[in-house]
């Protein structure tokens, strides 16, 4: 009984980091479904095992916050999984898109909970940054995206649900914070000592904030203008670069941070998808058809190595 309490008590709010690669593929698919007339289904039966997959995580940490409520105010007053913890309000965000073309009010719930909860966060977030007493700059890691950054993703289910104006407020943070966190970022990998190697996935998630907020900005404009160009070409750069670097990501040993690679993964192909729906150029079509089988075959490596640490108990220990 206490060796199952001490693994609650490591159970990592970072396992949420799962629903929004699950989210993000499900997103692909059901894009994949309406561009290229595949037989739809796929995408539905996708959402809502990521509604479940979602429920279970959470209820799961609620019994942990029960149970080990001193662990889990360690968690959220750590240095970096602290930027951990938004990845509950952008998995309840990727859901509302999840179920937009499934259950409408259901969808508009789970956006109306997740961009409250985000903003929380986001304040929560920046003011321990602009109060600190244990920040260093060694804590700095692409992680650090998520709880700002991440208000760029509210757009996408936002406008189709009405809230236009609610949408660009929260797109405004991401835009405005994306470079101002790119260039800390990028300091710290330069100039400072290598990530260490749990955190290291975590530079694919430089490719989703271009990607998610060239989507949201199509959805806010409705219109494929220059800056749109400039944030989807970005992510496309980002994909490149972090791919050069996979001799490195090879010789990594399985880490829940690995779910860190899907969800990027997911917003440049949707990105991508998008962007031949309108231009018709049959390069971005191949490109996304690629991208999409490099994302399919992604997430189904992480679910069969997650389900293994899952049996093998090398998850849910104490570092």
């Amino acid at each position: 009984m206490q060796q199952n309490l001490s693994r609650l008590a490591n159970f990592p709010v970072s396992f949420f980091s799962s629903v929004m690669g699950m989210a993000g593929f499900s997103i692909a698919i059901t894009r994949a479904e309406s561009i290229y007339h595949l037989e739809p289904g796929v995408s539905m039966i996708l959402s809502f095992t990521t509604l479940l997959l979602f429920i279970s995580i959470l209820m799961v940490y609620l019994f942990k916050l029960v149970k080990e409520k001193e662990a889990v105010i360690k968690e959220f007053h750590h240095p970096i999984k602290i930027s951990f913890f938004p990845t509950v309000s952008i998995s309840l965000l990727l859901l509302s898109i999840c179920m937009l073309h499934n259950d409408l009010p259901l969808a508009h719930a789970l956006w109306a909970i997740g961009a409250i909860m985000h903003l929380g966060f986001t304040l929560f977030v920046m003011s321990a940054w602009i109060n600190h007493d244990y920040f260093e700059i060694n804590h700095m890691n692409p992680a650090w995206f998520i709880p700002i950054v991440g208000n760029i993703l509210v757009p996408v289910a936002g406008v189709p649900l009405g809230y236009s104006d609610i949408s660009w407020f929260f797109f405004s943070i991401g835009v405005l914070f994306w470079p101002v966190l790119l260039t800390i970022i990028f300091y710290r990998i330069i100039f400072h000592p290598a990530l260490p190697g749990k955190l290291i996935p975590t530079f694919f998630i430089l490719i989703a904030p271009p990607a998610v907020g060239f989507l949201s900005y199509l959805k806010l404009t409705g219109e494929m203008d220059n800056f749109a160009r400039i944030l989807y070409f970005s992510g496309l750069f980002f994909t490149l670069l972090v791919f050069t670097q996979y001799r490195k990501f090879s010789k990594l040993d399985f880490f829940l941070s690995w779910w860190a690679y899907s969800f990027p993964l997911a917003a440049i192909s949707i990105a991508t998808m998008v962007m031949y729906q309108h231009t018709q150029n049959i390069v971005f079509s191949i490109i996304a058809i690629i991208l999409l089988a490099i994302l399919t075959l992604f997430i189904s490596m992480l679910i069969i190595k997650t389900f293994r640490a899952v049996l093998e108990k090398q998850i849910c220990i104490e570092e």
